[in-house]
C-alpha cells in the first residue's frame, strides 16, 4: 500500500484534475480558490486508508473521496456566511472574497459537485454508499444547527456539546471511513465497528481543537483564545461552568463581553480560571479516553493487526498534531 504521503499526493492529484468551467466565472472560481485552500484533507485520507484496510485497490476509493472533501468544502462556506467569518484557513473567506450571494450558489454547486463524483463509483455499490453519504450530510446539518442554537442557549451540558460535535464533526469522518471500507469489500460488522471508531476519534480531535484555541500554538493557523472571545460554548467553557462556583460562573458569562478589557485581558482572565479549576487536565483526559477507544475497536476487526497499522498511525498524528 502507498505511504500516507503519497496517499495525500494521489488524492491532491485527482482534486486538482476534477474540472470545474470556467463560466459563469464567479460561479466556479470560489470552488476552485476554496479547494485549493489546504486543509489537512482529513477526511479524504480516511476514506482511502479504511478502503485500504481491506483491499489493496486505493484508486477506486479516489471519487469517493474527492466527493467528501468537496462536501466538506461546500459545509465550510456556508459556515463561513452563518458565522460571518472573514478568514478560512489563513486566507480571506470566500465570503469575505466575493460576498455572501456568491459564497451561498458556490457552495450549493459544491453539493451538486460532490454528488456527480460519487457517480463514478462502481454502480454495485452506488446505492449503499449513497445512503451513507446522505445520512452523513442531513447529520453535519443538523450538527450546525445545534452549534447555533447553543449560541443562544443559557446553559449547554457536557452531553449536549458531545451529541452536537458528534454530530458537526464525528460524523463526516464515520461516514467517509464507511465508505471508503464499503469499497474495500468490508462486510456489515466491519463497517458498524469502523463508523464507532471514526466517531470516537473525531470526539478526540475536536476536544483537542478546544484546547488547541485557548492553549496551542499560533503556527497552527489560527489565533489563540478565539472561541473566549466569542462567548463561544467550547468543552471548555462548558467543563468549567459546570465545575465553577456562581461568581466564577458569572466571570466566564460576562468576561468576552466587558468593553473595559483588551481582548488579551480577556483571554488571560478566563484562562486563568480554566487554570484554577484544572480545565486543561481534564480536556486531556477525555481526549485520552476517546483516543484509546478508537484505537481499540481498530484491534476488533476481522483483519490482521498489519492491515490497520496506517489508520492507527495516521490517527495518532492527528492527535499529536501539536507536537
Amino acid at each position: 500500500m502507498q505511504t500516507n504521503e503519497q496517499l495525500l499526493q494521489s488524492i491532491e492529484n485527482y482534486l486538482a484534475q476534477t474540472d470545474f468551467p470556467a463560466e459563469p466565472e464567479l460561479l466556479y472560481a470560489p470552488i476552485g480558490y476554496s479547494l485549493a485552500g489546504g486543509g489537512k484533507r482529513l477526511r479524504p485520507m480516511l476514506l482511502t486508508l479504511a478502503c485500504g484496510i481491506f483491499s489493496d485497490d486505493i484508486q477506486q476509493a479516489l471519487p469517493a473521496a474527492a466527493a467528501v472533501e468537496v462536501f466538506h468544502n461546500f459545509t465550510l462556506l456556508h459556515d463561513d456566511i452563518m458565522d460571518n467569518a472573514a478568514m478560512r484557513r489563513g486566507k480571506p473567506s470566500v465570503f469575505a472574497k466575493w460576498g455572501q450571494n456568491v459564497a451561498i450558489l458556490s457552495g450549493d454547486a459544491m453539493l451538486i459537485c460532490a454528488y456527480r463524483l460519487l457517480g463514478a463509483i462502481q454502480p454495485a455499490l452506488l446505492p449503499q454508499v449513497l445512503a451513507t453519504f446522505n445520512t452523513m450530510a442531513l447529520e453535519v446539518c443538523e450538527g450546525q444547527q445545534y452549534d447555533m442554537d447553543f449560541e443562544h442557549k443559557a446553559k449547554v451540558s457536557v452531553v449536549e456539546y458531545m451529541h452536537m460535535i458528534e454530530l458537526k464533526t464525528s460524523v463526516l469522518l464515520a461516514g467517509a471511513v464507511v465508505i471508503g471500507a464499503t469499497l474495500g469489500g468490508a462486510s456489515e460488522a466491519d463497517c458498524r465497528k469502523l463508523r464507532r471508531f471514526a466517531i470516537e476519534l473525531g470526539l478526540a480531535f475536536q476536544l483537542q481543537d478546544d484546547l488547541l484555541d485557548s492553549y496551542g500554538d499560533e503556527r497552527l493557523g489560527k489565533a489563540i483564545g478565539g472561541d473566549i472571545l466569542e462567548g463561544k460554548q467550547t468543552y471548555l467553557m462548558i467543563t468549567a461552568m459546570s465545575h465553577a462556583d456562581e461568581p466564577t460562573r458569572e466571570v466566564l458569562r460576562s468576561t468576552y463581553r466587558n468593553p473595559a478589557l483588551s481582548d488579551q485581558e480577556k483571554i488571560a482572565t478566563v484562562k486563568a480560571v480554566y487554570d484554577r479549576l484544572d480545565i486543561p487536565r481534564l480536556t486531556e483526559q477525555q481526549i485520552s479516553l476517546r483516543f484509546e477507544r478508537a484505537l481499540s475497536i481498530l484491534d476488533t476487526l476481522s483483519v490482521g493487526a498489519e492491515r490497520t497499522r496506517q489508520m492507527r498511525d495516521y490517527a495518532a498524528s492527528l492527535i499529536d498534531r501539536k507536537h
